[in-house]
């Protein structure tokens, strides 16, 4: 079951990392990102791979790769699927697969893969702007973390 307390606790301990804002937006974002890749059961590994190869936060990446959820997931392969389609120049058509594994998608993978590579893309952005914004505005309402804040915010960079 839904535990929100439980919720609300971690997303407070993501908002409060000792990190600059633009690093925890972006491990954040970069999750996103693969969390609209059709490979499903890769994604928190490809999160931490993801993670040390660009030096991103670990805990955010995990976190932002598990943005699509199983109950979004066939929504945002259709919608892929046309839009690869339509950008290869192809008529847009109905998505049918019998099932969410490699071999069942692979006759859909250059449509697949070039729908969720455009619209991941969109949502890392608007994942990075929005995780920025509550990083900070998070901050803001802390004196130790708001002070904290400031002066990475003036340096550019994470401070040790």
């Amino acid at each position: 079951m839904l535990n929100k307390e439980k919720w609300k606790k971690n997303i407070k301990a993501i908002l409060s990392l000792d990190s600059h804002p633009g690093h925890i937006a972006a491990g954040f974002a970069v999750g996103v990102f693969i969390s609209f890749t059709p490979f499903f059961a890769f994604h928190t590994l490809m999160a931490i791979a993801a993670a040390f190869i660009f030096r991103l936060n670990k805990l955010t990446c995990i976190t932002g790769a598990w943005v699509n959820t199983p109950l979004t997931v066939v929504p945002v392969l259709a919608i892929s699927y046309k839009l690869g389609r339509v950008m290869r120049g192809l008529p847009p058509a109905e998505l049918s697969f019998h099932g969410l594994d490699w071999h069942a998608l692979k006759p859909h993978a250059t449509s697949l893969l070039l729908g969720t590579s455009v619209i991941g893309f969109v949502a890392a952005v608007v994942a990075y702007v929005i995780c920025y914004w509550l990083v900070v505005r998070f901050r803001r309402k802390d004196e130790t973390l708001a002070t904290l804040a400031e002066e990475m915010e003036e340096v550019g960079e994470e401070l040790e």
